[in-house]
């Protein structure tokens, strides 16, 4: 998947296109309903949104957005897969997975060596794409805030 174009799955839209991208909507989600980014400002989730390569899922008749995820990459070694976040409406439908598959699909053909993520519950989405828990987590390290 290029920037420019969409993956289809069913009656959604998933695109890497950034100015498709309700900043607003994302906002309130990820401020309000996600457990890692509560409270989060409008000024610090724009400042994420644009150092990141964003996608959005849209329903295909109204394009309003129902989904969103974000990378943080070089575009050339590693990326880290990150504020994936799917409307409570469309939850259950396959959107996650859908939308997870369409960003490891885009990363492929830029040779990304590494994606990493973070999650206390969701486990089993990424698992259907491919995830799978670090094989040697005692070689990794963090500074800041876990």
């Amino acid at each position: 998947m290029n920037e420019d174009n969409v993956t289809l799955h069913g009656a959604y839209e998933i695109s890497a296109d950034p100015a498709r991208i309700d900043a607003a909507r994302v906002h309130r989600w990820l401020s309000t309903d996600a457990y890692w980014a509560l409270g989060r400002t409008r000024e610090k989730q724009d400042a994420a949104i644009a150092g990141s390569l964003n996608f959005g899922v849209y329903e295909g008749g109204s394009g309003e957005q129902v989904a969103y995820a974000r990378v943080v990459t070089d575009r050339a070694t590693f990326a880290w897969l990150c504020d994936v976040y799917v409307s409570s409406a469309v939850r259950g439908k396959g959107l996650g997975t859908a939308l997870v598959q369409a960003v490891r699909d885009h990363l492929e053909p830029l040779g990304v060596r590494r994606m990493l993520l973070a999650t206390a519950d969701a486990h089993g989405v990424y698992e259907k794409v491919g995830f799978k828990p670090l094989e040697t987590p005692e070689k990794w390290m963090a500074l800041g805030s876990q």
